[in-house]
């Protein structure tokens, strides 16, 4: 299974909480740290491992380029390249499971039924204690 993209886990939080992106980070910025600001913070972390691998991977394309000669200098630029390039994609792995998880873990709360409250029982009126006492 591929993991969720940035794209994907926005969607996801748009679809739980019923606004758009932009919208929940605005209100979650006068809240209380909660669920929302934990789920924009992954949002944010692996949209921005997904362009750290976009920039490492075209940067790795270059240095390895055809017409290009790979000395003892490129070589160290080479491997400090591939190392960042696979930092970022266990980032990326991690962060979408971890928000693919939580997300599975919340769902949408349906709208509470607004029933009217039950009528409570007729309260039957006091029975005066009327009648003569037993005697024994």
């Amino acid at each position: 299974m591929l993991p969720l993209t940035s794209t994907d886990i926005a969607g996801q939080i748009e679809n739980l909480y019923g606004l758009p992106l932009a919208d929940l980070t605005s209100h979650a910025e006068t809240q209380r740290p909660g669920m929302l600001s934990a789920l924009l913070a992954m949002h944010h972390d692996l949209a921005f491992a997904e362009q750290s691998i976009a920039v490492h991977r075209d940067r790795l394309s270059q240095l390895v380029h055809p017409e290009r000669q790979i000395g003892p200098h490129e070589v160290s630029h080479l491997l400090d390249c591939t190392r960042r390039l696979a930092e970022a994609v266990t980032v990326r792995d991690v962060q979408a499971r971890t928000a693919q998880v939580v997300l599975q873990s919340l769902g949408r709360v349906a709208e509470p039924e607004t029933a009217a409250a039950p009528a409570l029982p007729a309260l039957a009126s006091p029975v005066a204690n009327t009648g003569a006492s037993r005697s024994r």
